[in-house]
Formats: structure tokens, C-alpha cells, sequence
């Protein structure tokens, strides 16, 4: 029987937004453990508010809005919004009620900002990784690096600046021309970051990936995966430079060179450097980098590469382009939203926050299967 096509209103309508979600769906345990990091982030949350004034937007609601956001590839904060506005799940995930009404794009942003004062994406980060189920998933002795990039090719986050925006920091530069969007012929002009800078992100530099490729205004990104599960335990963003690539990898893995376990730390050839190499090993982190032999000699002999472990290691780190892949195409990281270094650092970590929450209701279902 054909049923009939009437919209028909009701004056009451009672709604349980937790029957609404299936009990099988991934968001019930990615908001469990969640919301298990956001309570142990209480204290630093209380450190961002003044005890008086106009009550704020919870920041625990903030970032489980922002979470959504890189889960479900929403490209602003002004979409976010008007999604929250109509959508139960996303109701359901953030905490609001079907009848609470949705902030302002504006004030969602304004509130946005303030987490980042309180650099609230690392220490989410950890807050995840630190929870004793979670924790029972990756190993604390092999660990893979590589620079984590939201570029196509997987190496560079792109700046949210143009090359027109690219100009000599003396001023003494060919005037922009009139319009919004003016042309400006830079073909021929030779353009350095010692003697350029962009007026639309100060903070990010000329760069390319290789010979051949072309350059563009960018940060990179660098990411620590354990080699377990492919788990992302460590994150930070840096200006584009060739040194800030091994600099940072140092960093990253600094925290877990002090262990009672022998440590390794994969990496691609563009670690192979006798420097990197001999910092690793006064860590007491045993270097499995891939040999470049390229009219060169390798910083990694035998020593090294007779052991198995070190093809194990070499074949597990490729697993860390998964979590740049995700980043690139599903969290917004192709190219940045948001421009200066801080700001950019912090998108970064909370897209691979984000990437390790989605892994977790796999993972974590598997030994019981």
C-alpha cells in the first residue's frame, strides 16, 4: 500500500537524542574516550577562564565540535555551526540538547582561539594516549618519524598565503597593482626567504619538495608513530627549512629515549646525516634510518642493518603516510585554514588526535573478536 505524502506537525515532540544513535555506531566510543581525556584536561581548561564574567562556550563542547569537524571534512567553522544547527548526531557528539540553541560562527571562533593560548591540542594528544586501554595498544620502544605534510605529494602543509603575497621585506618591490586580487608578473625576480617574506602569513616560508618541483610558501609537519598499531604518539609543526625536519624528530622522540627497553626510531633516507645519526645513538635510541647511498656514504653500516629488526622497521614506517593520507583528504589539512605558526601547529596536532580516535573503536574491538 502506497504510504501518503502529507507533512503533518506535531505540538509536542519527544525526542531521547542517546536512542537516536545506534549502539554499535564508532562515535560512542570515540566520544568515551574523549570525554575521558577532556576531564583530565579540567584543571588547564579552569587556567583559560576568568572566575567572573559572561559564561563562555564550554571548552569541552569546543573541542568535541572541532573533533567533528576533521572527522567529517567540514571545511569551516561557519559550516560546523549551521551543521550542529540540524544534524542529532552531531548534537548527540558535542553535548547539546535537541532544543539548546547553536552558538555564532563568530563566537565559536572567538571561544576557538582561546584554547590555543593554553596550547590545548598537545595536551589532548596525550590526555588520549596516556588512558590505560589505550595505552596497552602501543609499543614504547619502536617508533617511527617522518615529516607529516597536508601537501598532495604528503611533505608540506601549504600555507594559506598566494606567492603574490610573497614580497621583499624592504618594500622596494614592484607596488601591487589595483583591485582585490591584482596580477603581478614575479617571473624572472629572484625571491629568497632572507630577503622575501609573505604580508598575508609572516610565518611561512618558500619551500619545495625536491629538484624540479615547484616551491611554494609552507610549514612542515612532523608526526611520531609508534610501530605497533600505527598509533601517532607526538606531533609539532615548524617553519619549512632542510634542518627542521631531523631537528624536530630529536624533539619528538626526546620524551621516550629515557626507557629501561632498547629504543629504535625508523626514518626515510633524508635522516641518513652522521649528526642525526650520533644524537640518536647519545640518546641511547638505536637509529634505523634508510640508507642513502645516492654517490654518498651512509651514516648507517652494519652495525645497524644486520639485525632483523631494522627491515621490520623500514617496511612498518611507511604506515605513518596513512595518517597524512587521512589528514590530507578527510581532516582539511590539504591546504591550512588558518595562518602563523601557532595556529597551524595546533590544527596539525588535533587533526592527528583525531586520526588516532578514529583508529582506537578498530583496535580496540579486535582482541575480543
Amino acid at each position: 500500500m502506497r504510504g501518503d505524502d502529507e507533512i503533518c506537525g506535531s505540538l509536542f515532540s519527544y525526542i531521547d537524542l542517546e536512542k537516536r544513535v545506534r549502539a554499535d555506531h564508532p562515535l560512542r566510543l570515540i566520544r568515551q574516550i574523549a570525554n575521558a581525556a577532556l576531564h583530565a584536561l579540567s584543571g588547564e581548561f579552569a587556567k583559560l577562564y576568568s572566575p567572573i564574567g559572561r559564561v563562555s562556550i564550554p571548552p569541552e563542547r569546543l573541542m568535541r565540535a572541532l573533533l567533528l569537524q576533521a572527522f567529517y571534512s567540514i571545511r569551516s567553522e561557519r559550516q560546523l555551526v549551521d551543521r550542529l544547527d540540524h544534524d542529532l548526531l552531531f548534537r548527540w557528539f558535542v553535548g547539546l540538547g535537541i532544543e539548546d540553541p547553536v552558538w555564532d560562527a563568530t563566537t565559536f571562533t572567538k571561544n576557538r582561539d582561546r584554547l590555543l593560548e593554553g596550547e590545548v591540542a598537545g595536551q589532548f594528544l596525550a590526555a588520549v594516549l596516556c588512558q590505560a586501554r589505550v595505552k596497552a595498544l602501543f609499543s614504547s620502544d619502536h617508533f617511527s618519524v617522518k615529516p607529516a605534510p597536508a601537501e598532495a605529494g604528503g611533505t608540506l602543509l601549504e600555507a594559506w598565503a598566494s606567492l603574490k603575497s610573497f614580497r621583499p621585506k624592504d618594500d622596494t618591490g614592484e607596488p601591487p597593482g589595483p583591485g582585490r586580487n591584482a596580477e603581478r608578473n614575479f617571473h624572472g625576480e629572484h625571491r629568497t626567504n632572507d630577503t622575501h617574506a609573505s604580508t598575508t602569513d609572516p610565518d611561512a616560508r618558500l619551500y619545495r619538495k625536491g629538484p624540479g618541483k615547484e616551491a611554494r610558501l609552507c610549514f612542515i609537519g612532523h608526526a611520531l608513530m609508534e610501530n605497533r598499531n600505527g598509533l601517532v604518539v607526538g606531533a609539532v609543526t615548524t617553519r619549512a627549512s632542510g634542518h627542521a625536519e631531523r631537528l624536530a624528530a630529536l624533539a619528538l622522540i626526546d620524551p621516550h629515549a629515557d626507557h629501561p627497553q632498547p629504543v629504535t626510531l625508523g626514518a626515510d633516507k633524508g635522516y641518513d646525516t652522521g649528526d642525526f645519526v650520533m644524537e640518536l645513538r647519545d640518546k641511547a635510541v638505536t637509529p634505523h634510518v634508510a640508507q642513502n647511498q645516492n654517490g654518498r656514504r651512509s651514516a648507517i653500516d652494519r652495525r645497524t642493518t644486520r639485525h632483523p629488526g631494522y627491515a621490520i622497521s623500514q617496511r612498518i614506517r611507511k604506515r605513518i603516510e596513512e595518517a597524512f593520507g587521512w589528514a590530507k583528504t578527510v581532516a582539511g589539512l590539504r591546504k591550512m585554514r588558518h595562518r602563523g605558526l601557532p595556529k597551524v601547529d595546533w590544527q596539525f596536532t588535533l587533526a592527528m588526535a583525531a586520526y588516532d580516535l578514529v583508529r582506537l573503536p578498530k583496535l580496540l574491538a579486535e582482541p575480543a573478536a
